[in-house]
């Protein structure tokens, strides 16, 4: 397993142990002296992100124009949120006036079994900014869901941004399958539903947005989280860095001869001496 598959496992475990003690079932807890390993330290070999380039992104956009769930899609590109973020997104906590979203809940599925649950830490839990195009876009997705439900003598009960067509729950799995669906005869790298979240940081990090920025729009608990999931992009970015530096310094740079050109500088300190 990897190690953030076994962090998780013992952070549950621990929990229901922890319990058992409050409730006087066990004397102590045994998970408690156990330390699961450090995905930052030991990160998966299999755990590198996929993600599309700028141009592959285009092209599905364009291409879902006119999929049912094209806002979903949209969303998770603009913002890197997961997909339980989004299902799990109410009206109530987008606001269109001053270009903001609030990621407090998430609709997850274990299995095919679903269930809502509150986003547990404070990084987890946040507001990330869209752009104004987003931003329309959402406004006109408002408006074309509710018209649909009333069409078809439905209501969104529960206020989400994300329904089924009958104005219940959207189930996860029916999501990423819908994504699958609309990629799947494009001439793009296949990749699943979350790695939308993975296209959103890459594309930022490469356009030299600052990783503490990216980090806090995906909710990850640091920025070291961050590098280290994104650690394939930064290569690139300490090469742009060198070329950035160099171009900062090139007007003030001191001029000098190359060792080997012109006299030799050996020769040159002996005779000095």
């Amino acid at each position: 397993m990897a190690a953030k598959t076994i962090l998780n496992l013992h952070q549950l475990v621990r929990a229901a142990l922890d319990s058992a003690v409050r409730s006087g079932l066990l004397p102590d807890n045994p998970a408690a002296s156990v330390r699961p390993p450090d995905p930052r330290k030991r990160p998966s070999p299999h755990r590198r992100a996929s993600s599309w380039t700028a141009s592959e992104l285009g092209t599905f956009l364009e291409s879902s124009a006119s999929d049912q769930h094209w806002m979903l899609f949209r969303l998770a590109a603009a913002t890197g949120m997961r997909r339980g973020e989004l299902l799990g997104l109410r009206w109530s906590d987008v606001h269109l006036d001053s270009g903001r979203v609030e990621a407090t809940q998430a609709f997850n599925a274990v299995g095919y079994a679903t269930s809502f649950s509150r986003l547990k830490t404070k990084t987890s839990r946040r507001c990330v900014s869209l752009d104004s195009e987003t931003v329309e876009y959402l406004r006109a997705w408002r408006t074309e869901q509710a018209q649909a439900l009333k069409a078809a003598g439905r209501t969104n009960k529960l206020g989400l941004v994300f329904t089924g067509t009958d104005g219940g729950l959207l189930h996860p799995h029916l999501a990423s399958q819908a994504f699958a669906r609309a990629h799947r005869n494009l001439a793009v790298t296949p990749i699943r539903l979350h790695d939308l979240r993975h296209t959103h940081a890459s594309l930022l990090l490469r356009d030299r947005v600052p990783i503490k920025v990216v980090s806090e729009r995906l909710g990850h608990s640091n920025p070291a989280f961050t590098m280290t999931t994104y650690q394939h992009v930064l290569p690139g970015m300490q090469d742009d860095a060198a070329r950035a530096f160099a171009a900062i310094l090139a007007p003030n740079a001191p001029r000098r001869d190359p060792i080997g050109a012109g006299s030799d500088p050996v020769e040159g300190r002996v005779a000095q001496q």
